[in-house]
């Protein structure tokens, strides 16, 4: 098996929310940790969160298992339960299907970082508990989007 060089596996950053929805996850990073080594079956990245910044808004899988473990720094994680602090080597796990959403915020003065871990599902869709919005299936086919809860198009 070759070794991954995670210097050199792909980058992303940002969010494709829409706005307003996109502020606090503008300045997240990411490295495909799962695509630089050809995985298909689930997905691997690595995240940076700097101060401030949020992995994602407070959302749910239909169909995709997710899994999170804290590697450096303090997160607070959010879900309809409340909020837990994750520090380095504290781990969650969100069951496809589990209607809680969840989201991990930077509210410290350092850098995070987070392993997430995912099935890939073509089928997966979710909804955002705190706002109006709905992700749609296709992520994976480039066929995704985001819709208001009625259904109406960004």
């Amino acid at each position: 098996m070759p070794k991954i060089d995670k210097d050199a596996a792909p980058r992303s950053s940002g969010t494709r929310y829409p706005p307003p929805h996109d502020e606090p996850c503008k300045l997240r990073e990411w490295r495909r940790l799962g695509d630089a080594a050809g995985l298909t079956q689930f997905g691997v990245s690595l995240f940076r969160l700097a101060p401030g910044v949020w992995s994602s808004q407070r959302h749910w899988h239909s169909h995709e298992d997710e899994f999170v473990y804290v590697l450096t720094g303090e997160l607070v994680l959010v879900t309809d339960k409340g909020e837990d602090i994750l520090r380095a080597g504290d781990c969650a796990g969100f069951p496809a299907g589990q209607r809680d959403g969840h989201c991990l915020q930077n509210r410290s003065t350092d850098d995070a970082e987070i392993l997430v871990v995912g099935s890939r599902n073509d089928e997966d869709h979710g909804e955002y508990s705190d706002i109006d919005m709905v992700f749609t299936s296709g992520r994976y086919s480039g066929k995704s989007g985001y819709r208001h809860k009625d259904g109406s198009p960004y």
